[in-house]
């Protein structure tokens, strides 16, 4: 990345980016606070206490790390995961429990990183983000001394120099060292503006290197994520399987005793009323037949036949023609994911489109299903009234744990009166156009 953020033009980067630096630049002052709190608690962990503050300060690292990640990313487009692993599970309270943080944290490399971090970076970010903006109000500066400053000064009997320009006696009315004053300064200013984009991205790069994981640590993070994910799809298989049964037990598994019932009655009242024997006949009929209409839904809940036969595209298709809200549909693919890929995918727009339909108070949908990069892409708009939350346990939530089975990643935007856009990214293959997947 050199700066330029997607969305800003290369004038807005140059013009945004020496102040970006410098306001990095300025997080030093605090940092150097915190790291002397971090070398005050190590230097006691030989005692006992020492042993009780480290994680304290270790956190308060931590947070702050934290705050340069999001403005990294923020300001240069360069994404820092968080490297730590993970803290020893909860369970055990007081001395014990506390020895065994030290210790996780202790032997975190990442908490090492960050140490160097605080160490090194109020040193690496004056020679890289933070220095065009230096330079811009050195320029500043020597346009002040050019217009005035410089003659004050000099009439107070000081001396001063801008870059080789010596501001003495005389310089007041020295035209020629005023107008070397303006071109040393117009110079500085331009070079900060220029250099403000690259900077700024060597200095993200750099904060990558070191806030960003490691090798050991992202293995660590990925085994968690694993472990997490296998257990949400456990848990989210159990709650399927009870689901079916229920519905089973509650809807066709009724009929189809009543309808036994009813055929035991049949079969005694065949040759003494022979009329209520048809009667009982047709609605056992009718039994059945809404015996197989449920079972036939409980089909699709748990694999469309659209889906199976079709692909994601159409039964996207098949989900807005059903949906109150006017939908337009734009499919963009080569071929077909594999099918938990497929069957997730459909799922968790369904459950999308159920929420903008309860929640959203809108009239219109545009869904857009594409594979880029790897990735099935699919984004659902709506033009509701917005103001939609990953927080609070809500179907996205779900839509989210679902998807992350796959290594999805779920991202909404729906600011206070609208609209709200929900995108899917899940990485998968597509299969051949000509082939379906078994």
């Amino acid at each position: 990345m050199n700066g330029q953020l997607v969305g800003e033009t290369r004038w807005q980067a140059h013009a945004r980016a020496p102040w970006r630096g410098f306001r990095l630049g300025l997080l030093g002052v605090p940092a150097f606070f915190v790291g002397a709190w971090f070398l005050t608690a190590f230097s006691m962990v030989s005692l006992a206490i020492g042993v009780l503050l480290f994680p304290s300060a270790v956190d308060l690292a931590r947070r702050t790390a934290d705050v340069y990640r999001r403005l990294v990313e923020r300001w240069t487009g360069v994404r820092i995961d968080r490297p730590y692993l993970p803290d020893p599970p909860p369970g055990e309270d007081g001395i014990k429990g506390r020895v065994r943080l030290f210790t996780a944290r202790f032997q975190d490399p990442a908490t090492w990183r960050d140490y160097l971090w605080l160490l090194a970076d109020p040193l690496v970010v004056f020679f890289t983000a933070a220095l065009p903006g230096w330079l811009i109000l050195y320029g500043i500066w020597g346009y002040l001394l050019a217009g005035f400053a410089g003659g004050v000064i000099a009439d107070a009997g000081g001396s001063d120099w801008y870059a080789w320009v010596h501001v003495t006696t005389g310089y007041g009315t020295d035209a020629g060292a005023r107008a070397t004053t303006v071109a040393l300064a117009t110079v500085f200013i331009a070079a900060g503006l220029l250099l403000g984009p690259r900077m700024l991205g060597v200095y993200g790069r750099w904060a990558q290197t070191l806030l960003g994981p490691t090798e050991k640590s992202r293995l660590a993070l990925r085994v968690r994520h694993l472990t997490e994910s296998r257990s949400e799809a456990a848990d989210a298989s159990a709650a399927e399987l009870r689901r079916i049964e229920r519905d089973l037990h509650d809807g066709a598994q009724a009929r189809l005793v009543a309808m036994g019932m009813s055929l035991g009655a049949i079969e005694h009242l065949l040759d003494r009323d022979p009329e209520k024997a048809r009667m009982l006949l047709a609605q056992t009929r009718e039994s059945s037949a809404k015996a197989l209409h449920e079972l036939r839904d409980l089909v699709r809940g748990i694999h469309p036949p659209v889906l199976a036969d079709r692909g994601i595209g159409d039964a996207v298709k098949a989900l807005a023609l059903d949906h109150p809200m006017r939908a337009e549909v734009a499919v963009d693919l080569d071929g077909r994911p594999e099918p938990p890929v497929e069957s997730a995918a459909y799922f968790a727009v369904s459950e999308i489109l159920t929420n903008a339909a309860k929640h959203s108070g809108g009239t219109r949908l545009w869904i857009d299903v594409r594979h880029e990069d790897g990735m099935l892409r699919i984004s659902v708009t709506d033009d509701g009234r917005g103001g939609a939350s990953l927080d609070g346990g809500t179907g996205l939530r779900g839509v989210e744990r679902r998807i992350g089975t796959f290594d999805g990643v779920l991202a909404l935007n729906s600011p206070a009166g609208g609209p709200t856009i929900v995108t899917l990214e899940l990485p998968c293959a597509l299969s051949s156009p000509k082939t379906s997947p078994s």
